[in-house]
């Protein structure tokens, strides 16, 4: 696999990560019973598992790392604050609007993600 593959495949997971938290998370608004099905809670590990493996594959072949990339810096915080946002969100949040207020910010999270790996600058207009 080359560079550009990798590449290609970080984004397609990343995408299907996105697309079935925010799907998830419209599940979770609805009360829907789909959030109790086995490949539901299992898929997400599947996808975000490559996701990571990708990043890091990515990371190495390209020697940019977190710590001496700004922008790869933020993109690994943002991360984490998108885990944590979309723990409460899914799982941990006590309310419904607990849930949904961390449903929305854990979306912005993943914008921001994205909109720095476009730019490759933690900070965009």
């Amino acid at each position: 696999m080359d560079y550009f593959s990798l590449k290609h495949f970080h984004m397609t997971c990343a995408a299907l990560s996105g697309t079935f938290f925010f799907v998830r998370g419209l599940w979770m608004l609805g009360g829907s019973q789909m959030l109790q099905r086995r490949w539901v809670k299992v898929a997400p590990h599947f996808i975000d598992s490559a996701l990571l493996a990708s990043a890091i594959g990515l990371a190495v072949w390209s020697a940019q790392y977190p710590g001496q990339q700004p922008w790869l810096t933020a993109k690994v915080v943002a991360l984490l604050a998108y885990i944590g946002l979309g723990t409460v969100a899914l799982k941990r949040g006590r309310t419904p609007g607990i849930r949904a207020a961390a449903f929305v910010a854990a979306l912005l999270c993943f914008a921001y993600i994205v909109g720095v790996a476009i730019t490759k600058s933690p900070v965009w207009s």
